[in-house]
């Protein structure tokens, strides 16, 4: 009987309906009717979620999914049945049975009266905006406008016309485009955590802009050009220079930090134009800090484009084979004992692991990354010990947040995000051991030495999901035994599965990367101690401010940047910058993630791995690989995780750390230090960034604002 009935309501099409009805009746779904259509939705759904979740187009300026809902632009306007007037469809939550038009003649109308009101006091500035082209006004206007106006000067007064404000030197204002979306002045608020954007006046009177002459700077502030839907923002460092149509984009991962950072490339002519964000929900969202947007500029300065070798204490143009010549008869005329390799900030893994099978071939072991790692017996053996062991979209989860000698503000701007999140959100609570620092959050201070360590086992007591951040820069100090023996007791109080306690920031973004392929933490106490005669450094420059070469030693110089590295080298070799060259780079939490090249290396210069595999052939070293493509196998057989990109994979032995410790000192008094303490420190605070125009004039803004009468307004 129940076969038969089953088949019944299968041949009228009946059974899928019924049991979509059974499936959702319990749910926490309600029916709504959108355009006649019925869908199931989720009951906290606004009727602007619902019709996109269905792929239902609907013009909006103020939304977005990110912000608070401003629902001041009124363009997403849609009929709903038993209502008179249009409703806001991003600031209406849904009702069970509530019947929705998007495609009325009510709703067009109402959204194309809405475009003609904007336009009405907006100026034609379309052929010397810089948004033109991907200016959502225009994409609307020609959707949902009407290619007529009502506006004549005979009955109005003209358009509006505002004066522009000063937001610093990398956002350019022209306020009278402005169609009060308020977008930037939420994200000003909620993300960066600076109430520096507001509005006064109402109607045609209102102003978006700073309530004091005070500029808008901060290590997001980039974002506001993205989020502007019209021109009012732009950067200034783009100004007219291209057209969204001009330039050609390439995928690519931002090198400046270590979170990895998905950013698009544009150029035009082999020049690298900008760079933008790119969407991606487990790391950046769609942010992008200000170093990884403008710092680009220092690309195309004190770069290296023509092979050198240094004859009576200058460096002299020369070819390529003679230089290749001296340095492989440098390496192969020195003990495979002497020779050491040390890592920058910036490579990628492909010249990592070229670099190690090159000196790996002749004997040596000594190959090094700048950064130091000194608390453990395992060192690089266990990645839960140097890297990030929750996933970053999961920072946002936690009730409790201890900060150890870090500030991830500046160290990483695209985390720090998620930890404001939580902060807004979530309402966690955070505390802080080490020097007091610039935050865009309430902190409480318990101390800036170890001994205050104590008072954050108290403060963290209770958390449900708590978080602990070191610094990577404590790790390299005399009390990081001490320091990571004590957060490693505090850490097992959170049970959850998945949900791993302790957590290291780093800041290089081929760190990572090196410790994955082999690579050892702790250069300088290694060159100091080995003495090499001939060291090849791969784009290193700061062991150099640390250290002077000896006499009998000779470096031999791959780097696309000329900085103390190549002021020391005996043989200089120009290599690539990451938009030239791509590469696989790890990100902070192991994840591993390509970039693809942009443009071609300016002059002789080449990719780094290719210049060490020449390298090695100049010291009668064979190595197994020509071309790419076996590179990457050879990539594939030294870690997996090479090979596995963009997944994020759970750290194991997570809890051989503790034994591993090394036994703690009794220096318990020695303070924490933090490089990046102010805004003024973030912008300038590598080799890379000491070389950008705009990097320098943002730090000179930066010290002039705080050094103003509003600096705490």
């Amino acid at each position: 009987m129940f076969r038969a009935s089953c088949n019944i309501l299968k041949c009228r099409n009946l059974l899928p309906k019924i049991q979509k009805r059974y499936n959702n009746s319990g749910s926490n779904d309600v029916e709504v009717f959108i355009n006649g259509k019925s869908v199931f939705v989720p009951k906290y759904f606004t009727v602007l979620q619902a019709l996109r979740r269905e792929r239902v187009t609907l013009p909006t300026f103020c939304y977005h999914e990110r912000l608070s809902i401003a629902g001041n632009c009124r363009m997403c306007l849609v009929e709903i049945e038993g209502l008179i007037k249009p409703q806001v469809a991003c600031a209406t939550p849904v009702a069970k049975g509530m019947n929705i038009r998007s495609n009325s003649k009510a709703t067009l109308v109402a959204q194309e009266g809405v475009l003609e009101f904007i336009l009405i006091n907006h100026p034609l500035d379309c052929p010397i905006c810089d948004q033109g082209g991907e200016c959502d006004l225009q994409d609307l206007s020609m959707k949902f406008g009407n290619d007529r106006s009502r506006f004549t000067d005979i009955h109005f007064q003209g358009k509006r016309a505002v004066e522009d404000k000063n937001l610093g030197p990398l956002i350019r204002t022209e306020m009278t485009r402005c169609i009060h979306c308020t977008r930037c002045i939420r994200f000003a608020s909620q993300i960066c955590g600076l109430d520096v954007l507001g509005t006064t006046g109402r109607g045609t009177d209102m102003l978006v802009g700073t309530y004091v002459d005070k500029i808008f700077l901060s290590e997001l502030s980039g974002n506001i050009i993205d989020l502007c839907p019209v021109g009012a923002l732009t950067a200034i460092p783009y100004m007219f220079k291209a057209r969204p149509w001009e330039v050609r984009t390439t995928n690519s991962i931002d090198v400046t930090d270590a979170t990895g950072t998905n950013i698009v490339l544009n150029y035009r002519f082999n020049r690298l134009l900008r760079v933008l964000p790119r969407e991606h929900d487990e790391i950046n969202q769609e942010w992008l800090s200000d170093k990884g947007r403008w710092a680009i500029d220092s690309l195309e300065m004190q770069r290296l484009v023509t092979p050198m070798y240094r004859s009576q204490g200058c460096l002299c143009e020369t070819e390529w084979h003679c230089a290749l010549k001296l340095a492989g008869d440098l390496i192969r005329c020195t003990c495979p004992d002497n020779v050491m390799a040390i890592a920058g900030p910036h490579c990628n893994v492909e010249t990592l692991v070229a670099a190690k099978d090159l000196l790996n071939t002749l004997g040596s072991e000594h190959i090094y990354v700048e950064r130091g790692l000194y608390y453990s017996i395992a060192g690089i053996d266990l990645r839960a010990g140097y890297s990030l062991n929750v996933n970053m979209r999961d920072v946002a989860l936690a009730d409790k947040i201890l900060l150890v000698g870090t500030n991830p503000r500046f160290e990483a701007p695209v985390l720090n995000a998620r930890i404001r999140q939580a902060y807004m959100f979530n309402e966690c609570d955070i505390y802080v051991v080490g020097p007091k620092c610039d935050y865009n959050y309430y902190v409480n201070y318990l101390g800036d030495n170890v001994e205050a360590l104590a008072k954050a086992g108290q403060a963290m007591q209770g958390a449900k999901r708590p978080l602990i951040f070191v610094g990577v820069s404590q790790l390299e100090t005399a009390i990081a035994p001490e320091i990571m023996s004590i957060l490693t007791k505090l850490a097992p109080f959170s049970k959850s599965n998945n949900w791993q306690v302790l957590n290291i920031i780093t800041r290089e973004a081929s760190f990572s990367g090196a410790l994955e392929a082999g690579w050892k933490p702790g250069a300088l106490e290694a060159v100091q101690k080995c003495s090499p005669n001939v060291l090849i450094s791969l784009g290193a420059d700061e062991i150099f401010y640390d250290w002077t070469p000896p006499t009998n030693c000779r470096v031999i110089y791959i780097g696309f940047q000329g900085d103390r590295g190549a002021e020391n080298a005996a043989v200089v070799l120009p290599g690539s910058a990451y938009t030239e060259s791509g590469g696989l780079y790890l990100n902070m939490e192991g994840r591993s993630q390509y970039a693809m090249p942009a443009i071609t290396p300016p002059g002789m210069a080449r990719h780094d791995w290719k210049i060490i595999r020449a390298l090695a052939e100049y010291s009668g070293v064979c190595l197994s690989y020509n071309d790419h493509s076996s590179l990457c196998l050879r990539l594939s057989q030294i870690s997996p995780n090479f090979v596995n990109l963009g997944q994020y994979q759970q750290k194991l032995f997570y809890d051989l750390l503790v034994p591993l410790i090394y036994s703690s000192s009794d220096n318990k008094s020695s303070p924490l230090n933090v490089d990046m303490k102010t805004l003024k420190e973030y912008y300038c605070s590598d080799v890379f960034t000491y070389n950008s125009p705009t990097m320098i004039k943002a730090q000179k803004a930066a010290g002039e604002l705080a050094a103003c009468s509003y600096a705490s307004v």
